[in-house]
């Protein structure tokens, strides 16, 4: 498989858009489609991140600016609740809600941001490559702690250090609050309407949460694994 594709298909009042993400199976970066023009919000000196380590003379655009450009463009005139038919295509399924236009832009962002191109979104890359639309806190917190638990595996066979503590994870969310609160101000900056950067912020309550969270909610199903226990 050279490639992993998702359809979103977003339907509302007088609204139909579908948005096609092809990903690279090997890289777990999206393909884009070459385009010569950017508007200005998206170039890298703007508003970025006080962490970025990106070399400017050869990043001229911010990558993870640059992959949702199309879809705050068409989104600009929606607002953030109103109604939308989300509907998720995958190789795999077809996962189908009811929703609200900035959770269902969520879900689209948060997974484009993850196959940016972006060095402090590239640790999602796993949770991109197993996609669950607009899933919830419990299911993120799931997913996230058991991404990062199997990365520490990987990490072992490597023979580099490992952390069982999950205080990795927690610095992966604090930079990506960073990231979050950078692109807020490039939409805000640029007028591009609300449910974008709305869309951004409800990822930023995920990352803001998750790292006093994690503990508590992990408490919660430890019943789960009781017969690891045993």
């Amino acid at each position: 498989m050279e490639s992993i594709q998702l359809i979103y298909t977003f339907k509302g009042d007088g609204l139909f858009e579908s948005i096609s993400l092809r990903i690279d199976a090997k890289t777990t970066e999206l393909v884009e489609e070459s385009c010569e023009s950017f508007p200005d919000w998206i170039r890298i000196e703007h508003c970025r991140c006080n962490h970025c380590t990106l070399n400017t003379d050869q990043y001229r655009w911010c990558p993870l600016a640059r992959t949702i450009a199309g879809v705050v463009d068409r989104f600009s005139s929606i607002l953030s609740h109103d109604a939308i038919f989300l509907e998720v295509t995958s190789d795999e399924r077809v996962v189908s809600q009811q929703t609200t236009a900035q959770r269902a832009l969520s879900s689209f962002m948060g997974v484009v941001m993850a196959v940016s191109g972006c060095p402090h979104t590239a640790f999602f890359k796993p949770m991109a490559r197993f996609h669950l639309p607009l899933a919830s806190e419990e299911e993120t917190i799931y997913r996230s702690t058991s991404m990062y638990l199997l990365a520490q595996y990987f990490r072992a066979r490597e023979g580099q250090p490992v952390d069982y503590s999950l205080e990795g994870l927690e610095k992966i969310y604090r930079d990506l609050q960073i990231v979050n609160m950078a692109l807020i101000d490039r939409l805000r900056g640029a007028n591009t309407g609300d449910s974008s950067a709305n869309a951004i912020i409800l990822l930023d309550m995920f990352a803001r949460i998750m790292p006093f969270v994690i503990e508590d909610k992990l408490e919660e199903i430890r019943h789960l694994f009781q017969p690891y226990l045993a």
